[in-house]
């Protein structure tokens, strides 16, 4: 028996509808919250990750947490696609934007249960945001100009000061700005922006997570291609391949007919000479850095080492990418012109002050400094072990994620669960303000951001009701007396326990970053909440199915018995019984002929042929008599 919100369908699938499906997806978005809502804020704590293989992750990066889960709810798997769109977007705020979204759907959920109909609940929620995103940007945001490098890099602090790397936030901090800051690019527009993916990131396994490194280049995790080659070159000019300098050898399918065995070896000179002109051409144009993803031939290395240049090989092709921009040159997959000629010209080098090999650690670097199209930067991690290395890595990342976001966007707010709560507070009284059945939906919004303040408390081993308590006191002191207005920057001290001014003791975060993070649980929560009914069909098996299209295609397929008549021929009789078009044809025992043709022993209904002799004779094997393209019994087969 189906329950009452559930029916069986026709088409081998369940399906269920109403209240029991709508339960069914807040159930598992708070399961999903569940799994991360731990590891918010300063003091949250880490997950250990084991996959199927064996392979460790232990990271509090919510992104990280939930890639690596394998949910199998509908519903589970929007909020993780939520926590990858907002890691994509902003960098940050991965596991708030999740926490937020199923505390959305749980208030949703209560709401439906007290008969409001849905429509009306997305209805509230989409203004609730409206509204919020607009009373945070007016009076809880702070413009650019009033910041130095300083607050800046308290920004990043306060991203870092949750991570693996929290205790030396201090350093990474001013880290991730200087790295930031030296990939500012400006467009012919006059347009300002930071691509951080440009920035390389290397880990070395050893020392401690202080000894890391910025470098004002482009750090390359590969070496020389010989040891004869110069460790340094000033005034490098850098040739980018993305092809081979091994000896050319021909394509599969050529073949080549020689008559003379002498000029055999010709042929094999030939295919070195071809490579060997190439490196004289690519010498030529006066590159003294050659980079390549491919391999090079040692006769080939001998030509650079005779000309003083630099080799590297083996490097990836995203590097050369990053390496080509930085430096102007042109990434060249071939040397071919359109005469069919190969050429190589000087225009596709690209220039930097200095290329050099150095050790890091273990390791031999080569590092592009002073690349003159364009400024590079390059950060080295170093950390006891792979694991460290890793989640150092995702913490570079959000820093650097908010730090860019601070720059381009130019306005702050105050962390430590400030905007919430101030939002809490004003979105209660704008509620009161509304005389429709949006005033629920806008009511129960604004509670639900309180569980971002009351998590981090939580988290932090304070009592949360009370330091919520005075938090919403303070805001509500703010927005109703205009002699307290500065009292909109308080915000927890998880640290010692007690509310404070955020704003003083250097807690930000990026405007975009909060806005960006309503938005989209909002819209994660109205997408689920829009959903009251789930068909999920059965799985069908295919070899189950091709049987049974075989079947109704080819009615009554007969199984085969091979009977001899007066001429020699051989004839077929129908029996109740269907096979499948990709069973062999077997005659009755003792049935088995020699081929005419080839001598071997054959089983097909065509005795005298076996099934290869027989189409290259033009009969069918399946009767034995008639040309393939006019056998019935062939034709009824496919």
């Amino acid at each position: 028996m189906a329950s009452p919100g559930e029916a069986i369908l026709a088409l081998h699938g369940k399906r269920t509808t109403g209240q029991s499906i709508r339960t069914q997806n807040v159930m598992a978005a708070v399961a999903i919250s569940n799994v991360v809502k731990s590891s918010l804020g300063p003091v949250g704590l880490d997950k250990m990750l084991v996959d199927d293989v064996g392979d460790v992750t232990v990271t509090n990066d919510g992104a990280t947490i939930l890639k690596l889960l394998e949910v199998e709810h509908p519903a589970g798997k929007i909020l993780v696609d939520l926590a990858q769109l907002q890691d994509e977007e902003i960098g940050d705020g991965t596991t708030s934007v999740v926490v937020v979204a199923a505390e959305l759907l749980k208030a949703a959920d209560e709401l439906v249960q007290k008969k409001i109909h849905p429509t009306n609940i997305i209805n509230g929620y989409r203004l609730a945001c409206k509204e919020a995103i607009r009373y945070m940007t007016e009076n809880l945001s702070f413009p650019v100009e009033e910041l130095d490098k300083g607050l800046i890099i308290k920004t990043a602090k306060t991203s870092i000061s949750s991570k693996l790397i929290g205790s030396e936030s201090d350093f990474f901090a001013e880290m991730c700005v200087d790295a930031t800051m030296a990939v500012k690019r400006t467009d012919r527009a006059g347009k300002v922006t930071f691509p951080i993916n440009t920035i390389n990131v290397l880990k070395a396994r050893g020392q401690s997570s202080k000894e890391s490194m910025l470098i004002n280049g482009y750090a390359l995790n590969c070496t020389r291609a010989s040891e004869a080659m110069p460790r340094k070159i000033l005034n490098a000019k850098i040739a980018c391949l993305d092809f081979s300098l091994q000896k050319t050898k021909m394509h599969l399918g050529i073949s080549v007919v020689v008559e003379d065995p002498t000029k055999l070896e010709a042929v094999r000179r030939e295919e070195l000479e071809i490579t060997k002109r190439r490196v004289e051409k690519i010498i030529k144009s006066g590159a003294n850095v050659i980079l390549t993803t491919g391999g090079i031939d040692d006769l080939c290395l001998k030509q650079f080492v005779e000309a003083g240049a630099m080799a590297v090989r083996r490097c990836t092709k995203n590097d050369l990418k990053r390496i080509a921009k930085g430096t102007g040159a042109t990434l060249t997959s071939s040397l071919a012109t359109l005469e069919g000629d190969e050429l190589f010209e000087s225009s596709l080098l690209g220039n930097a002050e200095e290329v050099v090999q150095e050790r890091v650690s273990d390791d031999e670097l080569i590092l592009i400094k002073g690349t003159k199209a364009k400024s590079c930067a390059s950060i080295i991690l170093r950390g006891a072990n792979d694991v460290m290395l890793d989640e150092m890595e995702r913490s570079v990342h959000d820093a650097l994620c908010v730090v860019k976001r601070v720059l381009e966007g130019k306005k702050l707010v105050v962390g430590g669960g400030s905007v919430e709560t101030a939002l809490d507070v004003y979105l209660e009284n704008f509620a009161l303000n509304l005389t429709s059945r949006e005033q629920l939906a806008v009511a129960a919004f604004a509670d639900a951001l309180l569980v971002i303040p009351k998590t981090l408390a939580t988290n932090a081993a304070q009592d949360a009701i009370s330091l919520l308590a005075k938090l919403r006191a303070f805001h509500n002191k703010s927005q109703n007396d205009k002699k307290f207005e500065d009292l909109k920057w308080s915000g927890l001290d998880l640290v010692e326990g007690i509310v404070r001014q955020n704003k003083d003791a250097g807690i930000f975060e990026p405007l975009i970053s909060k806005v960006k993070s309503l938005k989209f649980a909002t819209e994660a929560a109205i997408t689920i909440l829009r959903i009251d009914d789930l068909i999920k069909l059965n799985k069908v098996d295919k070899k189950g199915r091709d049987e049974d299209e075989c079947t109704n295609k080819i009615s009554k397929l007969a199984t085969v018995h091979v009977d001899k008549n007066t001429n020699g021929a051989q004839r077929l009789t129908n029996e109740n019984k269907f096979i499948s078009s990709k069973q062999k044809f077997k005659p009755a025992v003792g049935e088995f002929k020699r081929c005419r043709i080839c001598k071997k022993m054959t089983h097909h209904i065509a005795a005298n042929y076996c099934q290869d002799c027989a189409y290259q004779k033009g009969i069918c094997p399946m009767c034995g008599r008639k040309q393939i393209e006019t056998c019935k019994y062939r034709q009824s087969l496919t």
